[in-house]
This record gives structure tokens, sequence and C-alpha cells, in this order.
């Protein structure tokens, strides 16, 4: 359609990698306009983890749009919002003993994580955040600064102040624990690091590269914050709701943030929706201080119950999330074995992996040739020389092993053209 070249911004970015026009969805497929089927590996960069249209979903949203349910309510209360935090707290949070007050913000990540940190600021009086070396957090401008990613930082037009940028795990090298450099420089008066509100967190780097935390690192992480009194912050928007295996992606690790941010598949179905969870002695928000006409979208209330419900009742998905994650594991390792020459390297955690490439132009060609193929993937990391696998967790055995012989096909051609190995390649059917 010509009118996306009239007058659509060319801030868009999504549409120039896959350059179609998508008018159908169902679980883990799109199709465009003209037909062409497609297996979705972007999963809207981790909002559809339960798949697009997903039917249990579909059927309790027409049935409350149906009945003329409250569509939006400012911060009433409604019964659908009700039900929604009675159903989070019976089945998420109290078999995790996890004891939270919640928060509902603006309907994006961005804002909860602007919600988040201005509540550790208020709460401890203390001005500046810890944030880590690749981190993405959004792009309004608080969370702008927490962000390392260049090329959003340069968009900000301002100084973006508030923050102490730490290297993540792993940043200086497999065998130098980073936090105990965070440690040091709190503990040194003369440091330059004026003692902080917080430490905000990604347990897995998504946008960053698919960097993941050990747990190790993270427990440590968080005895720091204890030792210096700093508020704990997990950044579980992309990460949650299952993406590793656990509803939150810190559960392996055994910690206890002090604030958990969560967005994405919160909603289930696609719709907006985020929240802040908060330690109950940390709720010390005076009526209106973080507001936002949208904060509490009912229509995502209804899913997001509906998501809990049906998905996280007892341990089955998680189990199959896990599974089909040792799977992913296994044919990344086999691809990059095979295909990399040493280059190539595999990395991630649960449905929440990728190959890195080294260089963007790589990783680049080699997402064109699988889309050509029929499948969606994006790239990730500082230079975009990731390829992510993010693919809709319900999807199936069957799709799941189209989808990545589709890139291992995809390697192959790249890898035979840059004269790596011979060219032998093996076509998919995109339909």
């Amino acid at each position: 359609m010509k009118i996306f070249e009239e007058i659509e911004s060319e801030v868009q970015s999504y549409a120039r990698a896959f350059p179609r026009v998508f008018n159908r969805a169902k679980g883990e497929l799109m199709w465009d306009e003209d037909g062409n089927q497609y297996l979705d590996f972007l999963a809207g960069a981790g909002t559809l983890n339960y798949g697009h249209n997903n039917p249990i979903f579909k059927e309790v949203l027409l049935d409350y749009i149906q009945n003329d349910g409250i569509t939006h309510g400012l911060d009433l209360h409604t019964k659908a919002k009700g039900e929604f935090l009675q159903t989070f707290n019976e089945k998420i949070l109290k078999p995790r003993n996890m004891e939270y007050v919640v928060q509902f913000t603006g309907p994006t990540g961005t804002n909860a994580v602007e919600a988040a940190m201005k509540l550790a600021r208020n709460v401890t009086g203390q001005q500046n955040i810890v944030t880590f070396t690749n981190g993405f957090h959004g792009v309004s401008l608080g969370a702008l600064a927490a962000t390392g990613n260049s090329h959003h930082r340069n968009a900000a037009g301002v100084s973006l102040i508030g923050t102490h940028r730490m290297p993540y795990d792993g940043y200086l090298g497999e065998n130098i624990d980073t936090t105990e450099y965070l440690d040091k420089v709190l503990s040194d008066s003369s440091s330059g690091i004026n003692s902080p509100a917080g430490v905000i967190v990604e347990t897995v780097q998504g946008e960053g590269g698919i960097n993941v935390a050990t747990i190790k690192w993270l427990q440590s992480l968080q005895a720091v914050c204890k030792k210096h009194s700093l508020l704990f912050i997990v950044d579980d928007i992309q990460a949650g709701c299952g993406r590793t295996g656990d509803y939150f992606s810190f559960e392996e690790a055994g910690i206890e943030p002090d604030i958990i941010t969560l967005s994405k598949s919160l909603g289930g179905y696609g719709l907006p929706f985020a929240v802040v969870l908060m330690k109950p002695e940390l709720d010390q928000w005076k009526p209106g201080e973080h507001n936002g006409t949208f904060r509490g979208n009912n229509l995502a209330f209804v899913t997001a119950k509906a998501a809990i419900d049906n998905y996280w009742s007892d341990l089955q998905f998680s189990e199959e999330i896990k599974r089909k994650g040792r799977y992913v594991s296994e044919r990344l390792e086999s691809i990059v074995s095979q295909y990399g020459d040493g280059n190539f390297t595999a990395k991630g955690r649960g449905m929440f992996q990728g190959i890195n490439c080294v260089n963007g132009d790589i990783a680049g060609k080699i997402t064109h040739s699988a889309f050509k193929k029929g499948l969606i993937i994006e790239t990730s990391g500082a230079d975009d020389h990731i390829v992510k696998f993010f693919c809709p967790l319900i999807i199936s055995d069957e799709n799941l092993k189209k989808g990545i012989d589709i890139v291992e096909s995809a390697i192959q051609e790249v890898c035979a053209k840059e004269g790596e190995i011979p060219e032998e390649i093996v076509y998919f059917d995109a339909a």
C-alpha cells in the first residue's frame, strides 16, 4: 500500500526488515495480503508468548465485550481488575511465597521502568540508579538513561542523567565477577559513585544480545544491594511470563527482588498492559503521584487472567517450555558446530536463545534469507550480530523444528556465499 510511504514516519523499523502487508495471524503463523504464510519467530518482541489470536483468550475477550464490560476505567475498581488481581495473587505470587503490592502503570514496559526507578528514588531519597552495559529498559527519557544502546540514546536530544553504568556479567570476561567491582566502588567514598537508590537489571539481556546472567552473579548482585542498602529491581518485561521456562526469569536463582517490572506477554493477547510489583513496605506513593490515562487496561485484565488460569495453574506449561528450550539448545549447538567454523556461538536460556554471528552483516543476511524462505526472525545485540530465536511458547514441535531448519538452511546459504562451506542448500516451502 502506498499509504505507508506517503504518510508514515521514517521511524518505522520492523516494516523495513519484513516488507509485507500482513493481515491475518494464528498461533505461530502469519499471512500477508497475498496469502503467503510465515512462521513467526519474532512474537511481537515477546508480547505473544501464547501465540497470535489464542482461541482461549479470544473467547473470554469476545464474551466480555459482548456483555458491555468496562473497557476504560482509569484506576477505578472494576470486576475485571479484581478478578485479575485475585488470580495473579493466588496462582502466581502465593505459590512462590512472594508478597508484593501491584501497581498498574501506563500500558508499556518503559512506563513500568519509569515508575520503578521513580519509586526507588522516592523511597531512598537518592537520585541515581545503577544500570548495566548492553541493558535495554525502554526509550522514554528515564528508561533511556538506563539503556545502553547508542542508537537509541543518540536520539534523545538531551543529556541522559540519573544512572551509573556498570559492567554486566561476562562483560569483562568469564573469569571476572563484575559484582566485586560494583561492591568496590560502592565501598570507596572516592570512587565518584554517589550512593545510588537502586540497581536495575535484566536476567537475560534481549536487545543487548541474549546475554545471560549466571545464577551466582545474580545472587551476588542481590547480596551487594543488601550490603549497601540499594533497592534491587529486576526488569522482567521481556524475560518474564515464561520466556525462560519459569513464570519469572529469576526463580531459578532464588533471589527476591525489591521491585519487579512486567509487561509484554502479561496481557496474553498482545494487549498493552504493564505493572510494577513492589515489596509492601516500599509502597510509599501518594495518590496520583504516578498515573496515566491508560493505566489499567480492562480488556487486558480479562486475557491476562485467562493466561494464568489456562497456562500457570500447574507446572505442565513450564515443563513444556523447558523441554522445547532444551531442543532449541541442542539444535543451535549443532548448527554452530557444523557451520560456525569456530566463529558462531549459541547463547541463551529456555525459549530465549540466539546465535552470535560475530557481525551484523552476516546476521542480517541470515535473517533476510530466512524471511524469503517463510520465517520472520530478527537480530539483536549492539551491532545486530545475534540471530534471535523468539517464537511463541505454544509453538508446535513440528513448526519449531521447521523454523530452526529454515535458519540452518539460511546459514548454510550465507556461509556458502561467503566462501566458508560448499553450496549445498536445502530450500523449504514457505507455505
